[in-house]
C-alpha cells in the first residue's frame, strides 16, 4: 500500500492509499488545502484537527450546494423529458411551383391565339 505525502494548510501528512489511487488522493488533498489556506491566513496557526475540521466543513458545504444544483437540473431534465411532444406542425408545400403555373398559362394563351388564327384562316 503506497504512502503519499500531502500538504494541507501548510502542514504535511503521510497518508496510505490503494495502489493506483495516488492521483485521487492528491486531488482530494488539493481541494482540502484550497479550503484550508484562507483559514490559516485569516486565523493564523490553528490546531491541526480544528483546521482540518473547518476546511472539511467548508468543502462539504460547497459539495452540498453543488448536489442541490445537480438535483435541480436533474429534475428539470426529467420534466422536459416527460413533457408531451408538441403536436407536429402542418406545413403545406406547393406541389407545383408558381413558375410552372405561369408557364402553363402562357402556353394556353398561345394555343388559344393559334386556334383563333386557324379559325380565321379556315373561315377565309
Amino acid at each position: 500500500m503506497p504512502e503519499v505525502e500531502i500538504t494541507i494548510g501548510g502542514r504535511s501528512f503521510q497518508v496510505a492509499c490503494q495502489t493506483g489511487e495516488e492521483h485521487f488522493l492528491r486531488s482530494a488533498a488539493k481541494m482540502l488545502d484550497i479550503e484550508a489556506q484562507p483559514l490559516v491566513t485569516q486565523m493564523g496557526r490553528l490546531p491541526e484537527s480544528r483546521m482540518l475540521l473547518m476546511a472539511g466543513l467548508m468543502l462539504a458545504d460547497k459539495t452540498a450546494a453543488l448536489e442541490d444544483e445537480l438535483r435541480s437540473h436533474q429534475a428539470r431534465v426529467a420534466e422536459l423529458e416527460n413533457r408531451a411532444a408538441p403536436a407536429p406542425q402542418r406545413i403545406e408545400v406547393p406541389v407545383i411551383p408558381p413558375q410552372v403555373t405561369e408557364t402553363l398559362a402562357e402556353i394556353a394563351a398561345r394555343a388559344e391565339a393559334l386556334a383563333a388564327r386557324l379559325d380565321e384562316q379556315a373561315a377565309e
